[in-house]
């Protein structure tokens, strides 16, 4: 039996301490990421929202937003952080933002699969989304993904920029990494 995005918001409201995505008809529930892992997606959403929200540019959200992807079985997915453009989300919703974002993150955790990591964002790119970046804490690198071209690999020293989408950001790869406090 394939569930919905119906079955999925009744399990949310029966689980709300739980994160979930439907993916090929199937409930997956997302277990907490590790600290690291967080503290690094933070870090990112902190950083497109300080050049996106003063110049209107769109819509920053964390991990708990959820997408209704336009794909055959209606997958629900939520990346670590996504960029929307504002005139593909006037307004925001309650519900499932129905559309891929235009940028979105996925930050490994120690329990993820890099090749889970890398579907999903082939998936999302496969439905619309200009730009996917996987960031790896382990190897300090980032996997920037563009539909219909090899994937570019960032690593300290490096910034990423994405100027089809927000001309004149940048972010130091180095400065997203989780920072360490020694005495």
């Amino acid at each position: 039996m394939s569930l919905t995005v119906k079955d999925l918001e009744k399990m949310q409201q029966q689980l709300p301490d739980y994160r979930m995505e439907l993916v090929d008809g199937e409930i997956v529930v997302m277990s907490p990421s590790g600290y690291e892992s967080d503290e690094i997606a933070a870090e990112i959403v902190a950083q497109l929202r300080n050049w996106v929200r003063p110049r209107k540019l769109g819509r920053v959200t964390a991990s708990s937003a959820g997408f209704k992807l336009p794909n055959s079985d209606e997958d629900v997915r939520a990346p670590d952080a996504s960029f929307v453009k504002a005139e593909r989300l006037r307004r925001t919703t309650e519900d499932f933002a129905r559309l891929v974002p235009d940028l979105f993150f996925e930050v490994k955790s120690k329990t993820d699969s890099l090749e889970k990591l890398r579907q999903k964002i082939q998936q999302f790119l496969s439905l619309g989304a200009q730009v996917g970046v996987l960031v790896d804490p382990r190897t300090e690198t980032l996997e920037v993904y563009r539909p219909g071209v090899d994937a570019v690999i960032l690593q300290n020293g490096d910034a990423l920029t994405v100027p089809e989408l927000l001309p004149g950001w940048e972010m130091v790869v180095s400065e997203i990494w989780a920072p360490e406090f020694d005495e």
